[in-house]
């Protein structure tokens, strides 16, 4: 949910071919000292949480369900799941992908989204960018398919298919027991984590190496701390508690936003004191707001 500074490409692109191997994985950022003498904000680099990311599919319709792991397993293999990703975490340069006019006298592929979830799904003017759309792109062609795109709030995005106003929900979904009694996940192609954000001269996690001692930090807040984070995302359940993610919560208090960008730019304003979102968003935001002069 912004643009992936594409510094130290080569190395990137190496850690991608090992990262996308079981399924793509993210990394990323400039020079860490450089980046830390001049960041409105950072992000603690280490990992919150351990998720894994699929597509979700209509209930109903257990034939595109085979067709989605078909693919899936299909890219994995072939590498072309490994040059999508390198588009956004390498050297590679993104593909735009259009979306076409829903037409239900046209054989088309429906896919639910949240634009607001860079690198995964974005906008570029009136067209969609990010892993996950060149992924549908990709399937809709593989199955000879119109790609239709349907850009709602992250909350909507799986009830959308739930209700069959989509076939397929793309938005860096997470896959928990209660997402899946609404609809059938496919294999996973991402894993992802939850990482947490700091104003850029905050030296609180300075010392912080493992997950353990970050929850520390954490678990010792109280009420009055503000966390910020995407409204209905992994990082909400990380603050409030979730039995589905596993998560017991803590006792911070939690303000939602409509997409991770919001979250952070209401940190450096001062409404919040801390973000949790999605790894790989938060190095894009960071990244994208840290360059801005």
């Amino acid at each position: 949910m912004k643009t992936v500074k594409k510094i130290l490409a080569v190395i990137l692109a190496l850690v991608m071919v090992a990262a996308c191997f079981a399924g793509c994985s993210s990394s990323g950022g400039e020079d860490p000292a450089k980046e830390e003498a001049t960041a409105k904000v950072k992000v603690i680099d280490i990992e919150l949480s351990d998720e894994e990311y699929a597509l979700g599919v209509d209930k109903d319709n257990e034939e595109l369900l085979q067709q989605a792991n078909d693919f899936i397993k299909e890219i994995k293999e072939n590498g072309q799941l490994d040059e999508i990703c390198n588009h956004y975490f390498g050297d590679g340069e993104p593909v735009a992908v259009t979306s076409a006019t829903e037409d239900s006298t046209k054989d088309q592929l429906v896919i639910a989204t949240n634009a607001e979830f860079e690198p995964f799904e974005y906008k570029q003017g009136d067209q969609f960018v990010g892993i996950d759309m060149e992924i549908a792109q990709a399937f809709a062609q593989k199955l000879g398919k119109e790609l239709v795109i349907k850009d709602m709030k992250f909350d909507a995005v799986v009830l959308s298919v739930q209700q069959h106003k989509a076939d397929i929900a793309a938005a860096g979904l997470t896959v928990t027991d209660e997402r899946a009694k609404q609809v059938n996940f496919t294999e996973s192609y991402y894993s992802a984590s939850q990482k947490l954000i700091v104003k850029g001269d905050n030296t609180q996690f300075d010392a912080c190496q493992t997950k353990e001692d970050v929850e520390a930090i954490l678990n010792g807040l109280d009420a009055s701390v503000k966390i910020g984070g995407q409204n209905g995302t992994t990082g909400q359940a990380y603050v409030q508690g979730s039995e589905d993610f596993g998560f017991e919560g803590l006792n911070a208090s939690f303000v939602g936003y409509d997409n991770g960008s919001l979250a952070v730019q209401d940190l450096i304003n001062g409404g919040v004191d801390y973000v949790i979102i999605d790894a790989a968003p938060a190095q894009a935001i960071t990244s994208a707001i840290n360059a801005v002069a």
